[in-house]
């Protein structure tokens, strides 16, 4: 759907990669668990292994929930841009193809939120 102004709209946009010292935005959401309601934002370098995400990001981000201490990342279920999508966690950002503003969201089987409340 085309988006009409009522003026001008000539500016460039403030989320651009340039802006980010060398980061790349990368959302990540967690699926089934609607306490947090839409995927967190966070700028990370191309070159950090994935791995870092979910030992050193992801407890500060999603911890606090009593699931969060349950999940099996063995088993995890992991998309990207709503397509299935397997990273390879001693690979980079970069080398696993994640680019700027890209969303991922991952799945827990089992795991459906407090008493399966999907919260």
């Amino acid at each position: 759907m085309a988006v009409k102004s009522l003026g001008p709209y000539d500016f460039p946009p403030k989320d651009r990669l340039e802006n980010f010292h060398g980061n790349q935005l990368t959302y990540i959401g967690w699926e089934d668990h609607l306490l947090f309601c839409a995927p967190f934002c966070f700028p990370f370098p191309p070159d950090m292994p994935f791995g870092l995400i979910i030992d050193q990001v992801l407890p500060g981000a999603f911890g606090y929930h009593p699931d969060f201490a349950r999940i099996d990342w063995s088993k995890v279920e992991w998309f990207k841009s709503g397509r299935p999508w397997i990273p390879q966690h001693d690979k980079s950002l970069a080398e696993n193809g994640l680019r700027h503003k890209d969303v991922l969201r991952f799945r827990t089987p089992g795991l459906t939120g407090i008493h399966g409340s999907r919260m």
